[in-house]
């Protein structure tokens, strides 16, 4: 069975960012990683909870992205928040940077994943929501779930 360039497999995944931001736009972008590191995220062990994204001298930096050392990688293993690079076309980077000095604007990470043999991070500029804008989104939740039970309900009979 041969994989093509098409196959994902997401590792992590920011479900939080959905729900305190609009999600405006996305990018994909690869990321800057030691050999140890590459293979703790194919174990799974990565987490974009709590990460964020700037850039600096026109490269784009994740910041607090945390990726558990390999068991295996002894001395190999770097620091598990460390900064990482990732890689854009400059202008992609243009467009985040213009779209960040805007007021309220921001960038998040919403997935990480593989592509082929490949580490990806899916980047995203966002908007923050508003307290009566959650309200309103677990609102619609609510009467969409109600929804489907009663026409479950109704089905069965």
């Amino acid at each position: 069975m041969t994989k093509s360039k098409s196959d994902l497999r997401i590792v992590a995944q920011n479900k939080k960012a959905y729900h305190d931001f609009f999600i405006e736009e996305t990018f994909e972008a690869g990321i800057v990683l030691a050999g140890t590191e590459v293979k703790s995220v194919r174990m799974g062990k990565v987490s974009i909870k709590e990460s964020f994204i700037r850039i600096k001298n026109g490269e784009v930096f994740i910041l607090n992205m945390h990726i558990n050392p390999y068991e295996k990688g002894n001395i190999f293993n770097k620091d598990p928040l460390r900064t990482r690079k990732l890689l854009l076309h400059k202008r992609e980077i243009s467009k985040l940077l213009g779209a960040v000095t805007q007021k309220g604007y921001t960038i998040v990470p919403l997935k990480v994943y593989f592509k082929g043999s490949l580490v990806k991070v899916l980047i995203g500029i966002a908007r923050g929501k508003k307290l009566y804008d959650k309200r309103e989104e677990i609102a619609k939740k609510d009467q969409r779930r109600q929804a489907e039970k009663e026409f479950k309900v109704k089905n069965l009979y």
